[in-house]
């Protein structure tokens, strides 16, 4: 059983940036991540100040790791199964069957996006397909784009991508249904709906896209695309456990100037606090947190 000033649940760039923080405050830092979500699988981040030409989401994440590493902060490849709390101590159980025990855990759990099984989808993210139109909409500026998903969320989808691009296709691969209120605002925007599932995403050479291939053989061509799908899961599990207030929406409520919970001793940030789904907040929060959790560790009672 390990004692450590800090454990940091999830690897993503909330955590690894409350990492850097946090061992530069020379802390005793656990980071243990199970090498999950979005930034696992995204081939292109643009708008990060400093990368103009974009950053690649395993790029970032390793760059942050040694960052980390300089300040002697250690990672485990592991996922955490519970977390609980007796007095001022937390305990920290894991899926490979370690315990360790802290005072201050940082809740960087983020969430996990619900994305279909479609051959060269996953290498497409970040550079010809996206997810957050904040984040990539302008990727679309004035290109013909195919707006993929199900429902009205494909719908809401393409409306929203309006903003960059009148050329927009949407394809309700699920085949859920789309309210009349919906149909009727894509008409009148003249966006084409086709009520067909996709059997394969086409690349080039490059594996950049081409267009869609429809399983009734139709080839619907594109340069770019977005994806418009329900289902994505919010992981929230472990602060559900330990009693970590949520609000309507299910994610995680934190104080806006320290990133703690209503739980002493439990800070969270990224997308696990907020639908902002975006790398720039999700450093600021692990920065704001690791700052508080430095102060709690120096005796600082919880601010009023």
């Amino acid at each position: 059983m390990e004692t450590v000033d800090c454990i940091i649940i999830g690897g993503g760039i909330a955590g690894l940036q409350a990492a850097i923080q946090l061992g530069r405050y020379n802390h005793s830092v656990l980071v243990i991540d199970s090498n999950q979500g979005r930034s696992t699988i995204t081939r292109g981040y643009h708008n990060i100040l400093g990368w103009p030409d974009g950053i690649s989401g395993p790029e970032l994440r390793n760059l942050g790791k040694q960052h980390a590493e300089k300040y002697g902060v250690s990672f485990i490849d592991d996922k955490v199964t519970s977390l609980e709390k007796s007095d001022n101590t937390f305990t920290v159980r894991t899926l490979l069957k370690q315990i360790y025990l802290t005072n201050t855990v940082f809740l960087a759990t983020g969430l996990t996006d619900y994305l279909p099984d479609l051959p060269n989808l996953q290498q497409c993210l970040g550079t010809s397909i996206f997810i957050c139109p904040d984040c990539d909409g302008y990727e679309i500026t004035g290109k013909k784009t195919i707006v993929f998903g199900s429902g009205n969320t494909v719908a809401n989808m393409a409306m929203t991508l309006t903003y960059w691009s009148k050329e927009l296709t949407v394809i309700n691969h699920d085949n859920k249904e789309i309210s009349e209120e919906n149909l009727l605002k894509l008409k009148s925007l003249g966006i084409q709906i086709i009520e067909e599932p996709i059997s394969e995403i086409v690349v080039d050479a490059k594996k950049q896209l081409i267009g869609l291939l429809l399983e009734n053989g139709e080839l619907i061509k594109a340069e770019r695309g977005f994806t418009g799908f329900s289902g994505n899961q919010l992981n929230n599990h472990l602060a559900k456990q330990v009693g970590v207030q949520l609000n309507e929406s299910k994610h995680v409520v934190v104080n806006p100037r320290t990133k703690e919970t209503n739980i002493i001793g439990i800070w969270a940030g990224g997308d696990l606090i907020a639908h902002s789904e975006q790398v720039t907040i999700s450093m600021g929060d692990g920065s704001q947190a690791a700052i508080w959790m430095h102060k709690r560790l120096l005796g600082e009672p919880r601010p009023k």
